[in-house]
């Protein structure tokens, strides 16, 4: 055991252990050491469990957020907006892009301000562009220019992801890192389900309406301002929980200066090809697919099975993460990638092509195949980060010296930033998608997809899954 580590669980003068008021809720932690099984057993395990549970329903409901304009999009044509198909697609696309973009500061940010604080606000800030939608979807003359900026600022609602697995990652021990991050992001990535599925039942509850009812053509009113009005309140909560509940980690308070390291490690650039891979695919396909099945097998209703993908690569992930635990990430990612370029040639297959109306069941079957192979990489991928740079921080050291020891907190620091980083790059997959079938034909897009992922194949079985890979994880 490390000599940091052994001062580390040692009792302080007077005490049998760690004073449990150095981590009560809402305290900044100085002294943090997952990796002592002393200090995990004795107040580690019950302070990281808390954050992570605090943390992921704020997760999930800022990719409700995120995800909120891939439902309602749907319904603008249907109440009266006049908007084109191509227009539609790219406000489902636009919230990737600012989503991407804002993952990229909030990889560096939150970890530097601290995973209370940088939640709490974080949740709090959503609610103005969802009061602004809730406002501006009620008037059918708003215009798409508005609309689009709209669409826009609700993508801050996917950066969280970034910020969230960054922060909890220091909060577990190496190999709990890969459950943890399944859960916190498995179940954060939820909220794209939640708002598919509850969506189309909110917005026919006069109930719950604040505001004047749309009206569609048959006569039958809805309230689509409820798809954002109903979340103010939950996102008022949840951020108030974060602050009280949650902690800080000094450990995990690092500067830019420090964390740009990673941008001259190749691993960086070669994982993050591999998650825009993974979670790309999911969070694009995600936010594609409610129009996809709108516009390609319009006989189907978006609300009942638009939700079901999301969902089952959500759960994937999780089970992604705890199957990596156990028998390696490089592997599991193998598998996932032959997955999906298999079930998107099974959707090729499937799709309507001049005179044949293509079969929407086997379109679907495999859509949710894609989903389910996604989200198993998902998981396995971000067990492979920490993994890959633990072992290059450590390679040549001795466990026990003072050099060892600052090579493990390195390690630490650049799992973190990699981490958020992967995550902010991927997240552009929600706009490139949806482009991508606004501006190409269906099949030529998916064929494109099938292309990327044997690229991906190559690249995890060169670095990390043959014998003698440079990187094994």
């Amino acid at each position: 055991m490390s000599s940091t580590l052994q001062r580390a669980s040692q009792p302080p003068a007077g005490r049998s252990g760690p004073d449990p008021a150095d981590y009560r809720p809402g305290r900044t932690v100085t002294v943090w050491e997952p990796e002592d099984e002393v200090f995990w057993k004795s107040v580690g395990k019950r302070v990281a469990t808390r954050n992570l549970w605090i943390a992921v329903p704020a997760l999930l409901v800022a990719f409700v957020v995120w995800q909120v304009w891939s439902v309602t999009a749907t319904n603008l044509k249907d109440v009266g907006f006049d908007i084109s198909t191509s227009q539609l697609f790219w406000l489902t696309a636009i919230p990737g892009l600012t989503g991407g973009t804002a993952r990229i500061f909030y990889t560096f940010l939150g970890p530097r301000i601290g995973q209370r604080r940088f939640t709490a606000l974080s949740t709090v800030v959503l609610i103005a562009p969802l009061l602004w939608l809730g406002i501006a979807i009620q008037d059918t003359s708003t215009p798409f220019g508005v609309l689009a900026l709209i669409a826009a600022l609700c993508g801050f609602g996917g950066a969280n992801f970034s910020s969230s697995l960054a922060n909890i990652g220091f909060f577990f021990p190496k190999e709990k890192k890969g459950n943890a991050t399944g859960i916190n992001g498995g179940l954060g990535n939820l909220g794209v389900s939640v708002v598919q599925l509850l969506t189309p039942v909110l917005i026919t509850s006069s109930m719950l309406a604040i505001g004047s009812a749309q009206h569609k053509a048959d006569g039958t009113p809805v309230y689509l301002q409820n798809a954002a009005f109903v979340w103010i309140p939950v996102l008022i909560v949840l951020a108030l929980v974060s602050w009280f509940g949650q902690n800080d980690l000094k450990v995990a308070s690092t500067p830019f200066s420090r964390q740009r390291v990673i941008f001259r490690r190749k691993h960086t650039w070669l994982m993050t090809w591999l998650y825009v891979g993974t979670f790309g695919s999911f969070i694009g396909f995600a936010a594609a697919l409610p129009l996809l099945i709108k516009t390609t097998f319009p006989a189907y209703s978006v609300a009942t099975y638009a939700w079901m993908g999301p969902a089952l690569g959500a759960l994937a992930r999780w089970a992604g993460g705890w199957v990596a635990d156990r028998f390696g990430g490089a592997r599991v990612t193998v598998l996932s990638f032959v997955g999906m370029a298999g079930s998107i040639v099974g959707v090729i297959t499937f799709l309507p092509t001049g005179g044949n109306e293509g079969s929407f069941y086997g379109f679907f079957v495999c859509f949710l195949a894609a989903f389910f192979f996604s989200g198993i990489g998902n998981g396995s991928t971000f067990r492979q980060i920490p993994v890959i740079f633990r072992a290059k921080a450590l390679k040549g050291l001795t466990e026990g010296t003072p050099a060892h020891d600052q090579a493990l907190k390195q390690a630490e620091m650049e799992s973190g930033a990699v981490t958020g980083f992967t995550a902010a790059i991927a997240a552009y997959g929600f706009f490139f998608i949806p482009a991508m079938f606004a501006n190409f034909a269906v099949t030529s897009a998916m064929w494109g997809f099938v292309a990327f992922y044997l690229s991906c194949i190559v690249v995890t079985w060169w670095y990390y899954a043959r014998r003698g890979a440079e990187s094994p994880s």
